[in-house]
């Protein structure tokens, strides 16, 4: 209740009749009157003053009634008033959402891009939309068929676009399924609470073939004389708008081929097929912000031969050599020619055929050459260097267009029908020193052939053919002169033999034609006397080798050596005692080194002296105790954390024999046990951990017990100096 004045009132829609307020009557007032927008229902009682709602308002139909309310007298005339009274129907949600449509349908392209829209719903509602009550949101329901467990399609709950999943974009494909139902869902309350209301719709989605492929391969003829850029094929995305480009997947100084926006292809010059016969290249497209839309396509281009080379001989001139004795048919040589132009095709096929022959004699087509092989043969009989020593040949080599001409030059090469022939049978006797130094040439020889010179058939080989069983000697042949220098090959000695009667042979490295053969003309004889030159005693062997342990004691008998005298005379042997190991010889068996003791050479004398060497190989003794590497300093950044550790590494200076396994243990001393714990790492390195964290800024004393493992073991306890300091960045001490 209340006096009579402006006022606002806010009704929800529904509900029945009602009383919304009660207007006081102030005197000479006796009653009121309402006018305005009453919709049928809205009224005052005029004596009580009573504002009321006789039936339901809707906010669908009106969602502000205005009306104006004043007071009377008894004669009816207005004491008060008008004042406004304005009331607000407040909406509920009682309409449920509607679908524009009774039924979608869409096509969707296989290998479309997930998320991208291929197809929109919109559903309305007719309920206040600034309230929950119109806020819509979708949701695909069910999809039919349903062959994979997740769903081939999603939509956007806000905006009602239907795209495909990620998997339906794998899996789309019209040859498996063309044709999909979804059932979509739309509620309102923001799709929120159970209360909502909901409903749905058939949209029927047809699956079509992807129209991103890859075009088949591509096949552009070389040097071609149309206008470039030549459109050689065409591509299209699934999706409109896209920028289409190229990427190449070969690096070349420039890719002849570009991409219009419309997804044309071109070639854009003249391609070479003996530059390059193929090209493989990648087409993409690109939304407007750059990201890639479809996978990118593999094009492949193979250029098409022309004929345009003409053969080439391989070589400038082709030489032939032929002997005299060669049979009619025999194959002489062959000519060989190359075509740039595609191999196995009609434009590479080559055909040789011989145009002349110098000189015609004694005959024409002496020479035959297989027209596709290139192979030459002869046609009649031998040939006869008499009649000519070479012959000049033009060989025509063709392919379906081209032609060239190939020189071919044949010689004819005297067979070996003669013998080589000493000019003396017996070079008679000579005498050298069992000292001639090896290498020496004592002595020349002459042969001579009647062959053509300068060929295999004319050269000399001179061999000792009897007298000389362990190859002493040896002839070398000079090949401008065909003369023979005999030479010591191995050292001579006059107690072994003082003596060589040498049958020394001349033969050839060509055979000798049927029916002729070496005999006593290509043989002579020589008598070698060999001199005795006195020598020195020779020890057994050359160096004497022995092992001893590194603490062998003083005066030890250390090998015995043993020499002989080549003359016969005795010798003087000695033996070696080994009488002091320390020193730099020490210093070298620690590190592993062999001594050369050859300031302590042997000697045995008889007038003559002869020089041995002893080698001693020291073998290691475990003598050395273990030590903790000092490579790198131990530290630990301030203030140590739990988990810290760090790696220390043992050494010894004995062989790794002796150390291939140590132990580290902490020495119970300096509280060493509660501070710091020790953890093998493998037979070399070990972690030291700090046990807690309380630790001052300082150098602490860590002792370790070293222990070898040898034999006998060795067992060192060491300090090892462990820094607690302030780190910097890079956690190393400042």
């Amino acid at each position: 209740t209340g006096p009579l004045k402006d006022m606002n009132f806010s009704v929800q829609e529904g509900g029945g009749p009602r009383i919304l307020h009660q207007f006081k009557l102030e005197p000479p007032a006796v009653s009121f009157s309402t006018s305005g927008e009453k919709a049928g229902i809205i009224d005052i009682e005029p004596r009580t003053g009573i504002l009321y709602i006789n039936g339901s308002l809707d906010w669908e139909t009106k969602q502000v009634h205005k009306l104006q309310v004043e007071s009377l007298d008894e004669n009816g005339n207005r004491v008060e008033g008008p004042y406004a009274v304005t009331i607000y129907v407040e909406d509920i949600n009682d309409n449920q959402p509607e679908f524009d449509q009774k039924r979608y349908f869409g096509v969707v392209r296989q290998n479309s891009r997930p998320g991208k829209p291929f197809m929109y719903v919109h559903a309305t509602d007719r309920d206040d939309p600034t309230t929950p009550h119109a806020q819509l949101s979708y949701s695909i329901f069910h999809h039919f068929p349903n062959p994979y467990d997740e769903m081939l399609f999603q939509i956007d709950n806000a905006t009602g676009a239907i795209s495909p999943s990620r998997k339906g974009s794998y899996y789309l494909d019209p040859q498996k399924q063309n044709t999909f139902t979804l059932v979509v869902s739309v509620k309102d309350m923001a799709g929120t609470t159970i209360n909502a209301f909901t409903s749905s719709v058939d949209v029927i989605i047809t699956v079509k073939e992807s129209l991103w492929k890859a075009p088949s391969t591509i096949y552009i003829k070389e040097n071609s004389t149309q206008v470039h850029p030549v459109n050689i094929s065409k591509v299209q995305s699934n999706e409109p708008g896209v920028i289409y480009g190229i990427f190449e997947k070969e690096k070349l100084p420039r890719l002849p081929f570009s991409i219009s926006e419309n997804g044309d292809i071109y070639v854009t010059q003249p391609l070479d097929r003996e530059e390059k016969d193929t090209y493989t290249f990648f087409v993409v497209t690109k939304d407007n912000t750059g990201e890639l839309v479809d996978k990118p396509l593999q094009i492949h281009v193979i250029v098409e031969d022309i004929n345009d080379n003409p053969p080439v001989c391989q070589q400038g001139l082709t030489i032939v050599e032929v002997q005299e004795n060669e049979m009619g048919g025999s194959n002489i040589g062959t000519v060989f020619a190359t075509d740039a132009d595609q191999k196995d095709t009609l434009s590479s096929r080559l055909q040789f055929q011989i145009r002349s022959q110098e000189p015609e004699f004694p005959t024409k087509n002496l020479f035959y050459i297989q027209q596709d092989t290139g192979i030459l043969q002869l046609t009649g009989p031998s040939l006869r260097k008499r009649d000519s020593a070479k012959y000049f040949l033009k060989v025509l080599v063709t392919d379906s267009k081209f032609e060239t001409i190939c020189d071919v030059e044949v010689h004819v090469i005297d067979i070996n029908d003669q013998i080589p022939i000493f000019k003396s049978s017996d070079y008679g006797s000579m005498t050298v020193a069992e000292d001639i130094p090896i290498g020496s040439v004592i002595l020349e020889i002459e042969a001579t052939d009647g062959d053509e010179p300068a060929t295999g058939s004319s050269f000399i080989i001179y061999q000792v053919k009897e007298g000389d069983p362990n190859n002493t000697f040896i002839i070398e042949t000079d090949p401008e002169t065909n003369r023979g220098f005999l030479k010591i090959n191995k050292a001579l000695d006059f107690e072994t033999m003082p003596v060589y009667n040498l049958v020394i042979n001349a033969t050839n490295p060509e055979p000798l034609v049927e029916g002729v053969q070496y005999n006593s003309s290509s043989l002579t004889t020589l008598k070698v006397f060999v001199t005795n030159v006195e020598e020195p005693p020779v020890f057994l062997k050359p160096v004497y080798k022995t092992e001893v342990s590194e603490d062998i004691p003083v005066n030890t008998l250390v090998m015995t050596v043993e020499a002989y005298d080549p003359e016969g005379d005795s010798v003087r042997v000695s033996k070696i005692v080994l009488k002091e190991v320390q020193g730099k010889y020490a210093q070298y068996a620690a590190c592993g080194k062999i001594l050369f003791l050859q300031k302590s050479n042997l000697l045995v004398e008889d007038g003559y002296k002869s020089k041995a060497f002893l080698v001693l190989p020291l073998r290691d003794v475990n003598d050395n105790y273990p030590q903790i590497a000092t490579d790198y300093p131990t530290f630990f950044c301030h203030p140590v954390s739990g988990g810290d550790r760090a790696l220390i590494k043992a050494t010894d200076a004995d062989e790794q024999y002796f150390y291939s396994k140590f132990t580290f243990s902490l020495a119970d001393e300096m509280n060493a046990k509660n501070n710091w714990e020790i953890s093998k790492v493998n037979a070399t390195h070990a972690y030291l951990s700090p046990k807690h964290t309380n630790f001052e800024e300082k150098v602490y004393d860590v002792p370790i017990i070293l222990n070898d493992n040898g034999k006998p073991p060795l067992e060192n306890k060491v300090n090892l100096k462990v820094s607690i300091c302030k780190c910097s960045s890079e956690n190393s001490c400042f």
